[in-house]
């Protein structure tokens, strides 16, 4: 089980945050691999308070004057820490990077892990892309008020509260060429609704096993019309062949026409990878995980 170990205390928090951050305290554990500090109940005046995990890249302390490209997480809980993930498989992001950044296939990076909360499909829904007052989320579900839905309120406290407090309190580079955000299923969902939303502060957005279907796939007809002009922007998409991901691959095929019809250019502003046999859960992303990372994060 992972331990938290305190170290020093915060920077003030960006004046959009609602209270201070408690001191970072350092995750240690097995399966933690790096420098990983915990932001205990992070204050929002938007949505819940959260926990957020912050991994620096290896050399971080000694490169005093080094800035780094920063990738935002959702499902914080299962990014780094076994014994914090659902299934106690973390996606394993810690090593990952570590390797990548060993033999030069990535820029050293802080990733920024968004714990999730109880309102996690709340949060993680497109609000913009559902019409009416309720909708379907599933073939036989019942209907699922609209206004329950705050996509937006969490994509702006990602924005406008952590995105400041990042910036502050650690040394990244701060612009949307270097600014990214992903995320697995709900996650891949809103980590593309972030880049269409946010694109001046986000340029680049990795959706894994993104479920489309919601809602009779509305998401998708939010795609054709919002995603933003190819040329600052990058897209990776992924889905794998068993249990929910079986139901991806049209879906997908119609995302992947309209960022084409775009101007997106498929291996380079833009990929879509089928993983065959790979199903929806922690144990298959870890098995891809570095795909997504060059992609984004390439030097």
């Amino acid at each position: 089980m992972a331990l938290l170990l305190s170290v020093a205390s915060c920077a003030v928090l960006a004046q959009d945050v609602a209270s201070p951050s408690p001191p970072a305290q350092r995750v240690v554990g097995e399966g933690v691999t790096g420098t990983l500090l915990r932001h205990s109940q992070f204050p929002s005046r938007l949505v819940a308070a959260r926990n957020v995990d912050v991994w620096l890249p290896p050399g971080y302390d000694e490169a005093k004057d080094a800035r780094y490209p920063v990738l935002y997480m959702h499902d914080g809980q299962n990014v780094f820490d076994p014994s914090s993930s659902y299934t106690r498989v973390d996606w394993g992001v810690d090593e990952a990077m570590t390797r990548l950044i060993g033999n030069g296939h990535v820029r050293p990076a802080i990733i920024v892990a968004v714990w999730n909360t109880p309102r996690r499909l709340q949060e993680y829904r497109p609000r913009k892309a559902l019409r009416g007052e309720s909708f379907i989320p599933t073939p036989g579900a019942p209907p699922f008020p609209t206004a329950e839905i705050v996509a937006d309120a969490y994509l702006a406290f990602l924005a406008t509260e952590l995105k400041p407090f990042i910036d502050a309190q650690y040394r990244p580079l701060t612009g949307p060429s270097d600014t990214f955000v992903m995320g697995s299923s709900m996650g891949g969902l809103i980590s593309a609704y972030a880049v269409m939303e946010f694109p001046h502060v986000f340029g680049g957005a990795g959706c894994v096993s993104t479920h489309w279907p919601i809602a009779g796939g509305i998401v998708e007809d939010y795609v054709a019309t919002h995603v933003p002009a190819p040329g600052r922007h990058r897209f990776y998409f992924d889905y794998g062949t068993e249990a929910i991901d079986a139901q991806y691959e049209p879906h997908q095929q119609r995302v992947d026409a309209a960022m084409r019809a775009r101007g997106y250019r498929p291996g380079v502003d833009m990929v879509s990878h089928r993983y065959l046999g790979a199903a929806h859960n922690e144990a298959a992303w870890r098995d891809r995980i570095e795909v997504p990372l060059v992609f984004l994060l390439r030097p």
